[in-house]
C-alpha cells in the first residue's frame, strides 16, 4: 500500500484537488515501485477525480497491469486508465450492467466479477481473483476508501507513506475508521525505515498481523 499525504493526513483538498501533494522526487519513487509490481490498484473514485494514467513514466521500466475497483462500472469509456498504454483489469460486482461489461471487454479491457463488500468490492476476493490470474505482486494506490479497506482487512504486507511538508486543514482523509477504540488497537508498522526524498519524508514498514 503506497500513498502520499499532507502532515495533517489529507490526500486531497475539500474540493478534491490532489495535484500534487508530493514532490517530483517522491513521485519518481512511486513510479519505480509501480515498475517493480505486477499490478497497481485504484478505486473508481480516484479514476473519476483524477483520470490517472497509472503507467511508468518518470523512470525506466515496464508499466504494470492497471486494476480498477468499480462495483457499478462508473468509470467512463474515455478514462485514460482504459486506454492502450497498458493492460487493464476491472474488478466489478454482480450489480454492474452486463451490457457495460460486454462493451469494456469488446474494447480489450478484462472484466472480472467478484463479491461485493461494504466499500463496494470485497477487496480480499478481488485480490484472490488477481492471484488466480497470475498477478502476484500488487501496489494499492488509493483513494481513501481503498486505502481504508486495505488496512482494515490487514491485506497489505507493507505500507509506504509519503509525508509532504504541507498542511491543508479540511480535506479528504487518507485513512478512515479502522475500528480502533484504543491506541493499543491501532495498526502498527514493523521493521520500519524512514527516508527523506526531496522535501518529503517516506515512512515504510511491514504490517503487524497482515495475511
Amino acid at each position: 500500500l503506497k500513498y502520499a499525504q499532507t502532515l495533517d493526513g489529507r490526500i486531497a483538498t475539500g474540493g478534491g484537488d490532489s495535484k500534487w501533494i508530493s514532490s517530483p522526487e517522491e513521485r519518481r519513487v512511486s513510479h519505480a515501485m509501480r515498475a517493480a509490481c505486477d499490478a497497481v490498484v485504484v478505486g473508481a473514485g480516484t479514476v473519476l477525480a483524477d483520470d490517472p494514467l497509472l503507467t511508468v513514466r518518470m523512470v525506466p521500466g515496464v508499466s504494470p497491469i492497471r486494476v480498477v475497483l468499480d462495483s457499478r462500472l462508473r468509470v467512463p469509456a474515455d478514462a485514460q486508465v482504459l486506454g492502450l498504454d497498458a493492460a487493464t483489469v476491472v474488478l466489478t460486482s454482480g450489480r454492474s450492467d452486463p451490457d457495460r461489461r460486454a462493451a469494456l471487454r469488446q474494447d480489450g479491457v478484462q472484466v472480472e466479477v467478484v463479491r461485493e463488500g461494504p466499500d463496494g468490492i470485497d477487496l480480499a476476493d478481488g485480490l484472490a481473483r488477481l492471484l488466480a490470474l497470475g498477478i502476484r505482486s500488487v501496489m494499492v494506490e488509493g483513494g481513501a476508501r481503498v486505502i481504508t479497506s486495505t488496512l482494515r482487512g490487514r491485506l497489505a504486507d507493507r505500507v509506504v507513506v509519503a509525508l509532504a511538508p504541507l498542511l491543508l486543514g479540511s480535506g479528504t482523509e487518507a485513512v478512515g475508521d479502522l475500528g480502533a477504540t484504543q491506541v493499543a488497537d491501532g495498526l502498527r508498522l514493523l521493521d520500519r525505515t524512514v527516508h527523506q526524498v526531496g522535501p518529503d519524508v517516506l515512512v515504510a514498514g511491514n504490517v503487524d498481523g497482515a495475511g
